[in-house]
Order: structure tokens, then C-alpha cells, then sequence
């Protein structure tokens, strides 16, 4: 007999009723000697008695359920569901057990895993010509998590593989090194390198709670040999949310927002060049397409905005400044406001979110 699936519910979990194949029962009977004999003396019947049955009833049962099941594969059927078992007593004192249902066809499920996934921007960097660690991607199931880097070639360099650590960081500020990890790339001779995934030593449950990554070279391969990276990479000091916009703007190898004291300029790389170079030694960036077209610095105006605790405040801040802000900027920046302060009345504070808009309108510029 096959393995025929038996179920009291409506379903079979992991399969799909395909077909249903009607009614099915099997039936059998308990001998009407050992019934009538019980119930003569029920009364002062044993536990051992009654013990025996129990056992009997059983026996039934299942000799019920075997014949229920050998005429469901005769069908053609993988199950039965809606499983009932009765008993029917006759007038000779004989218990008769009937077992019934419906078969079914099924196939089984296709088991879909989610996979969950982040990218996370590298909030570390290199201020020299070597691979640039610019994002890590995170993805998996219940079953594996997997990780991916991708990297600045700024030499066009052929690299075939980069050994790091990735430091990663989640919500609870708790870190998890991962040590010596073999990033291989199947194209290395572009600018922009994605390594192929490896395995990560990470629950997937995981995975959404990371905010951070840090990435640490030890050591590339290129088509010229093996070289070793003994520099400490630098952090970056913005938060991640200005991060990601000066990236939007300037280019995901991105770092640093473009700055001059007259002797030195600081590259978008983050690479510090001297004033008589038009352009960065790193990233070949020109300087002239850096500075910025507009005369008004929003440092002082966003410092004073953090001052404030609402939009309504914050809005009048916004009004002090308003005519030194080149035009371009003025719609946008009174549109932020006038949501702000209509989210205000149903959301509660909107403080944070607008200092945060304000300050995109104006990264990298």
C-alpha cells in the first residue's frame, strides 16, 4: 500500500489539492460476544476490563483506517482528507467502526524561502591609489546568508581578488567581525568592481538590524602580482544619511564634502591636494567642477535650525535666510517646511526629518 497522507483538516500542509476523487469509507466490525458480555456486567466491570476494550476498539479502528486507505489508492489518490471515524452499534450487541473522508490528489509545494537583503555604504576609506571598499550587499534565506563588496578601481587595475575584514554594526551598537574574507571578481579591469557572494557567518534573522560596515584590507591580487595594505583605513566622520546623499550627488566613491582653505583643498575622495592642483591625485576629480555655483554656506543656517524643537521654528529660521539662498534652492526648501508642518499635526515632532531634507537640498554643493 502507498503512503497515503491522512488528515481530519480540509488540507495537507506543503501540497496542493490538484483533484478530488469523492467519497471513500471502510468499515469493520467488533464480534458481538465480547460487547455483549461487557455489558452484562458493566456495572462491575475492571479497570483490566475495560483496559481490554479500549484495546479492542483500537484494533478496529485501525483495521478501519487500513481498508479506508487501500480503497483511496485504488482511486489513484495520495490522500484523504476530512477524516471522520463513527460507530454504529447493531442489534446483535456487534460495534460496527466506520472510517471515512474524501481523497485527494496533491502535489507538493514549491517552497518559496524569502530572501532578505541590504546594501549598506562603506563608512570607512583608503586615502590612497588602492581598491576602494564602497558598498556591502547582504542577502539570504533560513538556509544561508551570503555576502558581497563592491570596490573603486581608481589604477584600472586587472584584480582578481582582495582578502578583507568586514566590521559590521547593528541598531544595538553590538559588532561582528568578519575575518579574512576572499572577495573574487570575475571582471577587474573596470572601475567599479563587484565581487562574486561567499558565505557569511550571519543569521539572516539578522540582516535588517545591521546600520554599518567597515571594510579593512589586508591584501589584492592583480594580474601583476599579490600587494599587501598596511595603511588603516579612515572613518567617516558625516552622518549616514548625508553620506548617501553626497553619494546621490558626487559618486558612490564619495566621502567628503569639497572644501578649500586657500592652501589645500579636500577632494569628494576625501584625498587632501594642494592648491596648485587642478585636479585630485587620487580620484582625478578637477576642482573647478567641485566648487560650489552658490555663495550661500548652510552650515550656519542648519546649526541654528538644531537649535529649534518645531517646524514652525524651524520655518522661521528658514525665513531669516531665505534671500541669500540662490533661487533654484527656495521652492524646494518652503515645500519641505509646508509638509513638515503638515505632517507635524498627525505624526507628532517632524524636527529630524526636515533638518535631515534640508540638509540633502544642500549636500554636495
Amino acid at each position: 500500500m502507498g503512503n497515503i497522507l491522512v488528515t481530519t483538516g480540509s488540507n495537507i500542509e506543503g501540497y496542493e489539492i490538484v483533484e478530488y476523487l469523492g467519497f471513500v469509507s471502510g468499515e469493520t466490525v467488533l464480534g458481538s460476544n465480547f460487547l455483549k458480555g461487557f455489558v452484562a456486567g458493566v456495572t462491575e466491570a475492571s479497570d483490566s476490563e475495560s483496559e481490554k476494550l479500549t484495546a479492542n476498539l483500537e484494533q478496529v479502528n485501525g483495521i478501519a483506517l487500513e481498508k479506508l486507505k487501500r480503497v483511496a489508492e485504488q482511486k489513484g489518490a495520495d490522500a484523504i482528507i476530512g477524516l471522520q471515524l463513527n460507530y454504529t452499534q447493531f442489534a446483535n450487541y456487534s460495534v460496527g467502526t466506520i472510517a471515512s473522508g474524501t481523497a485527494v490528489r496533491l502535489v507538493k509545494k514549491d517552497i518559496i524561502e524569502q530572501v532578505i537583503s541590504k546594501d549598506l555604504y562603506v563608512t570607512n576609506y583608503y586615502n590612497r591609489l588602492v581598491p576602494r571598499p564602497v558598498k556591502v550587499i547582504l542577502s539570504g534565506t533560513n538556509k544561508s546568508v551570503k555576502i558581497a563588496a563592491w570596490f573603486f578601481n581608481y589604477n584600472m587595475d586587472d584584480i582578481k581578488a582582495i582578502r578583507a575584514d568586514v566590521e559590521l554594526t547593528n541598531l544595538y551598537e553590538e559588532k561582528l567581525l568578519l575575518k579574512d574574507l576572499d572577495f573574487v571578481f570575475e571582471k577587474g579591469n573596470v572601475t567599479q568592481i563587484e565581487s562574486n557572494e561567499i558565505d557569511c557567518k550571519l543569521p539572516a534573522k539578522d540582516i535588517l538590524l545591521i546600520k554599518d560596515s567597515k571594510v579593512t584590507i589586508s591584501k589584492y591580487v592583480t594580474s601583476r602580482g599579490v600587494f599587501a595594505c598596511n595603511d588603516l583605513p579612515i572613518n567617516v566622520t558625516m552622518p549616514i544619511h548625508r553620506l548617501i546623499a553626497l553619494k546621490e550627488k558626487r559618486g558612490i566613491d564619495a566621502v567628503e564634502k569639497y572644501k578649500t582653505d586657500g592652501m589645500v583643498w579636500t577632494c569628494n575622495c576625501g584625498y587632501v591636494n594642494e592648491a596648485g592642483s587642478d585636479e585630485c591625485v587620487i580620484c582625478s576629480r578637477k576642482q573647478e567642477d567641485m566648487k560650489s555655483t552658490s555663495k550661500f554656506n548652510p552650515d550656519e543656517m542648519i546649526a541654528k535650525m538644531q537649535t529649534k524643537e518645531y517646524v514652525i521654528e524651524i520655518k522661521d529660521v528658514l525665513m531669516e535666510y531665505i534671500k541669500d539662498i540662490d533661487s533654484e534652492y527656495r521652492m524646494e526648501l518652503l515645500e519641505i517646511m509646508e509638509s513638515g508642518l503638515q505632517y507635524e499635526k498627525t505624526r507628532g515632532n517632524m524636527k529630524d526629518t526636515v533638518i535631515e531634507k534640508v540638509e540633502k537640498v544642500f549636500e554636495g554643493h
